[in-house]
């Protein structure tokens, strides 16, 4: 697929601190599904569409991030070290076609703060962004398409949540007359994949939470819409989504689209 000028944007600068099995060692981002950071997953979606361009807000153990890309072809391949030339080889040269801009946003910036800090990143009328800790099987460019024709400065992606819990109905008597388990909910919530106009940067400071004041502004310019998606999504926030996530790669691999 053609290459695309376009930045993604990925959020990995919090302390993830819901999955603190994990993340009390590492960021979140690099927590593993499948023996590959989440961070790789949500890289690859993207660079399945032609969009090889990131920008890596960094935060809470940054410097770990860095040393997976300075390395990555270390981590990634089969290696030969003739120890005495100084000299490593790399046997399969599995590799990635990435640009990776690693910028430095702060262990306590909030996520409309970090998107703003990287404002001098981004040089096209329009970039992608979402968060480094949520998989889907998006398709990306029919994301972009539905973004540009209706001409607003934000696109979220809107998703069916499933509930954590058992849904029950209970008649008059407190007699159970419906059970679901975990059923996937009417509602529509908010999962990240954004398409920002950039001047979604006039709507942001250094300090602000991208998921508040400016949502809530741009909702009152009416400058703010979903694109629906009905497929699979998954975040990673707690140890369970993790296992969950960990099972869904291992027997279906919804999200693998590369």
């Amino acid at each position: 697929m053609k290459k695309s000028a376009v930045k993604v944007v990925l959020l990995c600068g919090g302390k993830g601190t819901r999955l603190r099995e994990e993340t009390a060692f590492k960021p979140k981002c690099l927590v593993e599904i499948g023996g590959k950071p989440i961070l790789w997953h949500i890289m690859k979606i993207y660079s399945h569409f032609g969009f090889n361009n990131f920008v890596i807000c960094l935060g809470y153990k940054g410097d770990m991030i860095r040393d997976y890309f300075q390395n990555y072809c270390l981590y990634n391949n089969d290696t030969t070290i003739e120890v005495a030339k100084k000299e490593i080889y790399f046997e399969n040269r599995t590799s990635e076609d990435w640009n990776v801009t690693l910028a430095e946003t702060g262990e306590e910036t909030n996520t409309g703060g970090r998107i703003k800090k990287i404002e001098k990143y981004i040089d096209t009328a329009f970039f992608l962004a979402t968060y480094g800790d949520g998989v889907a099987d998006i398709n990306i460019s029919n994301l972009i398409k539905y973004h540009l024709e209706n001409h607003k400065i934000a696109t979220l992606t809107g998703l069916h949540p499933t509930s954590k819990y058992g849904i029950l109905q209970i008649d008059n008597e407190g007699t159970v007359t419906y059970f679901k388990e975990k059923p996937t909910l009417k509602e529509w919530v908010s999962g990240g994949f954004f398409v920002f106009n950039k001047r979604i940067f006039n709507y942001l400071t250094e300090s602000c939470i991208l998921e508040r004041e400016p949502f809530e502004h741009l909702v009152k310019d009416k400058e703010l819409n979903v694109y629906k998606h009905e497929g699979f999504w998954g975040s990673m926030d707690t140890y369970k989504d993790l296992e969950y996530l960990n099972d869904v790669w291992q027997t279906q691999k919804k999200w693998k689209m590369w």
